[in-house]
């Protein structure tokens, strides 16, 4: 079977992952929370690599962070920001490579939304509920990308 990559070519991209979903089986779900001054990243890249899932995501999650640090969009500015903050949505792949993608949008006491690629440092306040899944018979890896001058995912068939 060839590896689903990212692609431009959204119609080839969708067949493929169809044919990859009837591969794949089922998806198990693992929960789990992280307590105040846990960071919340490295936390979760070390129960994906303790418990060996090879295709980990995050499902869902809520809870509340001290602190995070975050690449903006530009992919070239790192900022640092200090809380207490809301965790609205936190989303991305935890296998395939060391540190996961992981992007998070985050709340102020105002309200205001702020959010970017997890680099790091994030430091939970009082919670964080995370729903972890897997997608068995696949597994995660990431590849040099030309057109992005990135590691993006590939999925593989186990």
């Amino acid at each position: 079977m060839l590896p689903i990559r990212n692609s431009r070519e959204t119609t080839l991209f969708v067949l493929r992952s169809l044919e990859m979903a009837a591969q794949m089986g089922s998806m198990r779900c693992i929960p789990v929370r992280f307590k105040p001054a846990q960071e919340l990243r490295q936390s979760l890249l070390d129960m994906v690599k303790s418990l060996n899932l090879k295709a980990a995501f995050v499902v869902t999650c809520v809870g509340s962070v001290t602190k995070a640090t975050l690449r903006m969009a530009d992919s070239s500015s790192i900022v640092t920001f200090e809380g207490p903050f809301e965790i609205v949505s936190l989303v991305g792949t935890l296998s395939g490579g060391e540190g996961g993608h992981l992007h998070i949008s985050l709340s102020d006491s105002k309200g205001k939304v702020i959010g970017g690629h997890v680099v790091g440092n994030l430091i939970v306040h009082t919670t964080a509920e995370v729903v972890v899944g897997e997608c068995e018979g696949v597994r995660f890896e990431r590849e040099d990308d030309k057109e992005t001058g990135y590691e993006e995912l590939v999925v593989y068939a186990k």
